[in-house]
């Protein structure tokens, strides 16, 4: 994450980041080298983290037991030295919202899968809502038989808030006006 502590993320703010946003990706080391997986997590009060992967997928014969490291990505963009309005000595720069996730990766049983499924689809879905008890019994084992769950149990926390934190009020409203409607312009209102 970013070297400035000024843009350190606290870590109940992290926690509430990623479970808001409640995707992310995985990486880990095998003995095939390196490899990261996009994951849907599910987060716990105590900041576990509950994700599922194929049964195929090149990471999953090698999660148990491994430590990970899980990042989620919000809100970026590129930030023009033209927008401070502060003379030509500007530099470019890029403004961000980002969460990593450094933990232990330990196996889940099919009923802890099952949850885990189950907690993603009431967190998304609409009214009626989805879940594993209204499909067929044979469709259900069919569909825990091809995935594999897991819980990370975090050993570290690093959030950047990267949004011109270090420029002045009327700077970072200027990018914030730039940014127009960008993702990014209300968390630089907010910073």
């Amino acid at each position: 994450m970013h070297p400035d502590a000024t843009f350190r993320m606290d870590e109940d703010a992290a926690r509430a980041f990623v479970r808001d946003e409640g995707f992310g990706m995985l990486f880990a080391t095998t003995p095939d080298g390196p490899r990261v997986a996009q994951v849907p997590v599910v987060s716990a009060a105590d900041g576990t983290l509950r994700f599922h992967l194929g049964r195929r997928n090149a990471m999953t014969p090698h999660l148990a037991g491994a430590t990970a490291l899980f990042v989620v990505q919000g809100p970026h963009a590129y930030i023009s030295p033209r927008w401070y309005d502060t003379g030509p000595d500007a530099v470019p720069t890029w403004n961000y919202v980002s969460v990593e996730v450094e933990g232990i990766v330990h196996p889940i049983d099919r009923m802890g899968l099952r949850e885990q499924v189950d907690a993603m689809a009431d967190r998304y879905e609409a009214e009626p809502k989805w879940s594993v008890a209204g499909m067929d019994p044979r469709k259900a084992d069919g569909l825990f038989g091809a995935i594999t769950g897991f819980e990370l149990v975090p050993t570290a926390w690093r959030g950047t808030v990267k949004l011109g934190q270090n420029k002045p009020a009327v700077v970072r409203d200027r990018v914030a006006r730039a940014l127009g409607d960008h993702p990014l312009a209300a968390w630089t209102r907010g910073a």
